[in-house]
């Protein structure tokens, strides 16, 4: 694989969170040493479970300067799309299965301002990317079946990782471009290693970072995330 220990980055889901407490979860898990905060974002349509919107994401934005990792489980998406850009999001990804038109989508993202990526299930194939390449900066491989936190690991989504970034690495060749490839789920640190060797550079974890230590101390997320990074540096 193409990428290295310093392009790791670790992006904390808050759906594993403590809701009552938010900006402080995030500032806490940043300051632990944090890359993104992953936002996800369900609508009890697309996804069997309703979580949070734009005004969640504004509310957030003044709490952290790290980038706001958008993930639309929502169908339609467009609508949505400038609400979370003005809201702060850095980084917005959508599943191709909820939009009509999936170039014009991407095109909705990065005119916004914001990066754009394409989520893939465990079972959806990977032919969405054929012809969507220079729209996209991020691709994001589900390794456990959207609408709930807190689920095992997939283990066929390594093979899915190794062919993902096969792709992103001809495509780097080809052109100097470079697109991350992030995973969402199970993500743990006695798997993490693996899934580097199988492909990754982004990693959300969030029960895995959010479950550690205890509420009452601000510092409980730094040994969680210090051994992530641990395993990592093996890679």
């Amino acid at each position: 694989m193409s990428t290295t220990n310093l392009d790791y980055l670790i992006a904390p889901s808050i759906l594993s969170a403590d809701f009552a407490a938010l900006g402080q979860e995030v500032r806490n898990v940043i300051a632990s040493g944090a890359d993104w905060i992953h936002f996800d974002v369900m609508d009890n349509h697309y996804v069997p479970n309703l979580t949070i919107g734009p005004l969640v994401c504004q509310a957030l934005r003044p709490h952290t300067d790290a980038v706001i990792d958008v993930h639309l489980m929502v169908k339609p998406v467009d609508r949505i799309i400038p609400d979370f850009a003005k809201a702060g999001a850095n980084v917005i990804t959508f599943h191709p299965e909820a939009s009509e038109h999936i170039d014009r989508t991407l095109s909705l993202i990065r005119d916004h301002g914001c990066q754009a990526g394409l989520v893939f299930n465990p079972a959806t194939p990977l032919h969405y990317l054929d012809h969507v390449m220079d729209r996209l900066d991020v691709v994001l491989l589900m390794s456990v079946n959207p609408g709930f936190g807190g689920q095992s690991f997939i283990p066929s989504s390594l093979d899915k990782l190794r062919a993902v970034r096969a792709r992103l690495d001809e495509y780097v060749a080809r052109t100097g471009r470079h697109i991350r490839l992030e995973i969402d789920g199970g993500v743990k640190i006695d798997n993490i290693a693996e899934i580097a060797r199988a492909g990754a550079d982004t990693f959300v974890a969030g029960s895995a970072v959010f479950g550690a230590g205890k509420d009452s101390d601000p510092h409980r997320y730094d040994s969680v995330i210090a051994a992530l990074r641990t395993q990592l540096e093996a890679v």
